[in-house]
């Protein structure tokens, strides 16, 4: 149980008092929310334990999101723990994006270290890590003034395209600008095994941990086809226009492109392409069997592994963890080199094994800390770029805009 409200408590009194929550239902199929007259019908007549077993939403999942959506209001009115902390004179400044599910308690503890350390370590520390699902096009467009000197200390972030474009951060990889200050001497066995190795033989970036992207197969739409294990099979003809991809969710997407390009080249983009039904929002991924008016309903959905999480045992829509892996976008912290003795101490606070518990808890993204269980069986792979790749390509942003235009055209679209 939280502290704000209780799963019993009625709709209406919820929204009520944190009016911040009617997006949250209003994403979740509660439209009737929208409408003042109808939500004080409605909402006084059912809980929000209720509300969510008429949609078929897992409780638990969907009240950490009605918590996170109040916390995210509360502490928005409060600069140290609305994300920013900037402007201040701070001798360290620090700048990214969060995941959404574990944002907020990650910026509280942030806070709390800060109060409780600023004073000893000697110095003060500015911060901007905004909400992941804003983008990072705020951070673009800083590094088409920003010069070397003007760079922020710690940079962290998902996805590929911010920290290896080189028009972004990626110009600055030759220079030798960053350095790998994490001193763990094994990682993780999730990201450190025969298969995969999360650590950077260059020694510049650093990974905290990683979003998995799986299948949500609807049962009910195979219609005769075999249930795809893996990412061959999601490619072939059979399921053309079938699949929703998560084009909105650029770290992953673009993760996802890097990597089908990796195993099967110009081909595998173009099979990715034609396999696209439409994108969708996590709140809509959750509930794709449901239909939408003439909307047909994709057979399945590639999807971060947390959401998979609120689909009911009951529903048509079965979790399928991909046989050779699940692809991963990884979530980066970097480090520059100049400040690595101020900035040791922080980077030590986020991949801490508190930290990596929080992550891989809250927002079912695995953690490279060593100490901390994942709750991954062995058979539970990954798929990720990898280092050789990384540094045989000169320019990933490049690549990604490739593999888009490759696919946009095998969708009959104009790439963006």
């Amino acid at each position: 149980m939280n502290k704000y409200f209780d799963i019993k408590d009625k709709v209406y009194d919820i929204t009520e008092k944190y009016p911040e929550t009617i997006d949250i239902f209003v994403a979740h199929g509660f439209d009737q929310l929208k409408n003042e007259k109808l939500r004080k019908i409605m909402g006084r007549t059912i809980t929000m334990e209720m509300a969510c077993l008429s949609k078929r939403v897992n409780v638990q999942l969907f009240e950490d999101k009605l918590v996170e959506a109040i916390e995210q209001n509360l502490f928005s009115e409060d600069k140290t723990l609305g994300g920013t902390k900037k402007d201040d004179g701070g001798d360290i400044k620090i700048e990214g994006v969060l995941p959404c599910p574990v944002r907020i308690p990650l910026l509280e503890g942030f806070s709390q270290w800060i109060e409780e350390n600023e004073e000893k370590l000697g110095f003060k520390i500015d911060y901007e890590l905004q909400s992941a699902n804003i983008g990072v096009d705020w951070l673009r467009a800083k590094f088409e003034e920003d010069k070397e000197e003007d760079l922020s200390d710690i940079f962290m972030s998902a996805g590929f395209d911010l920290f290896f474009d080189k028009n972004l951060i990626g110009k600055y990889k030759s220079k030798g600008i960053f350095e790998d200050i994490s001193g763990f001497e094994r990682l993780n066995p999730d990201f450190q095994n025969e298969e995969i190795d999360f650590r950077d033989p260059h020694k510049q970036y650093t990974v905290m941990g990683g979003v998995p992207a799986v299948f949500l197969v609807n049962i009910d739409e195979l219609n005769g086809r075999e249930m795809p294990k893996t990412w061959e099979d999601l490619l072939k003809a059979e399921f053309e226009e079938s699949v929703s991809l998560p084009l909105h969710d650029f770290d992953l997407f673009n993760a996802m492109l890097l990597t089908i390009y990796r195993l099967y080249g110009e081909e595998g983009i173009k099979k990715l392409g034609k396999t696209l039904l439409r994108s969708m929002s996590p709140a809509e991924m959750v509930k794709s069997n449901i239909k939408r008016g003439d909307m047909k309903k994709p057979t399945v959905t590639v999807m971060p592994y947390l959401f998979t999480q609120m689909v009911k045992d009951t529903s048509p829509l079965k979790p399928v963890w991909p046989e050779d892996g699940a692809i991963l976008s990884p979530i980066f912290l970097l480090t520059k080199k100049e400040s690595k003795e101020k900035t040791k101490p922080i980077v030590d606070f986020f991949l801490s094994q508190e930290v990596g518990e929080l992550l891989a808890d809250k927002g079912g993204f695995p953690s490279v800390h060593p100490q901390v269980d994942n709750k991954f069986t062995k058979d539970r792979k990954f798929l990720w770029l990898g280092w050789d790749f990384i540094n045989s390509h000169d320019d990933i942003g490049e690549l990604i805009l490739k593999c888009l235009k490759i696919f946009h055209t095998a969708k009959g679209e104009e790439a963006n």
